[in-house]
């Protein structure tokens, strides 16, 4: 008996080269033209149009006229979530690109993964909510905790209007790097926001990279107690 949804369709789609290099470069959930995802890509114009148009019927993507233009972004989150999940996957198997980017290093240490932080100081964030108590994760389920909810707002996030957006709250997200788990959904955002906001990190244009400055760094880290949360492996509580 054959249960479930099928996933070959989605499947075939994202294992397509120059498909497969354009959600990549939309991971950033930055809007882009064809122009822009054909240089990407390695493509034609045209043969990317073919492609974008696939990923749109089967509702990978969205787009969106302003004048002339056309800009393509991922659908929504969970698309992304699937996309970092395959990362995860692709590097635990040895599946790495012969030739390593020079922005390597910094995506590994910081990055976004659609608008939350990924990376080595992610996943260090995330670790030290847990730890700290900020959130409880359970078996099933990742919730702010009542002390959580005090902390956050004393640094300005409005906890309140994030649980009333349309969104998932909170989730964990499995960081293809780091091998171990970082925030996802709307607290993730907001977090990455307040840290853009603060002067401590920026947007590196064009990448996925979040370029922390030294300062900001240590802020972070000194504001949520990173480092002094206990050591965690690979494993997650869930």
């Amino acid at each position: 008996m054959k249960d479930g949804p099928n996933i070959v369709k989605i499947a075939a789609l994202i294992g397509d080269q120059a498909r497969a290099e354009a959600l990549t470069a939309l991971m950033a959930d930055r809007a882009l033209t064809a122009t822009e995802l054909a240089g990407i890509a390695g493509v034609t114009k045209q043969t990317i149009s073919g492609h974008l148009a696939k990923l749109l019927d089967a509702g990978l993507i969205a787009v969106e006229s302003q004048g002339r233009h056309r800009y393509f972004r991922l659908a929504d989150q969970d698309v992304a979530h699937l996309l970092e999940s395959l990362m995860g996957v692709a590097f635990r198997t040895g599946a790495v690109r012969l030739r390593s980017s020079p922005r390597e290093p910094a995506l590994r240490k910081a990055r976004v993964c659609y608008d939350h932080l990924a990376g080595e100081l992610g996943v260090q964030l995330y670790e030290s909510l847990i730890d700290r108590g900020t959130l409880k994760a359970d078996a099933e389920d990742l919730a702010l905790t009542r002390d959580g909810q005090k902390f956050l707002e004393k640094l300005g996030v409005d906890t309140d209007a994030l649980v009333s957006q349309r969104r998932l709250f909170c989730r964990a997200c499995l960081d293809w790097s780091e091998r171990r788990y970082h925030l996802a959904g709307a607290l993730g955002a907001a977090l990455l926001n307040h840290f853009i906001s603060l002067g401590w990190a920026r947007r590196v244009k064009d990448t996925r990279v979040v370029a922390f400055t030294v300062e900001g760094e240590n802020s972070l880290k000194k504001q949520f107690g990173i480092g002094q949360a206990k050591s965690r492996t690979s494993s997650h509580d869930h």
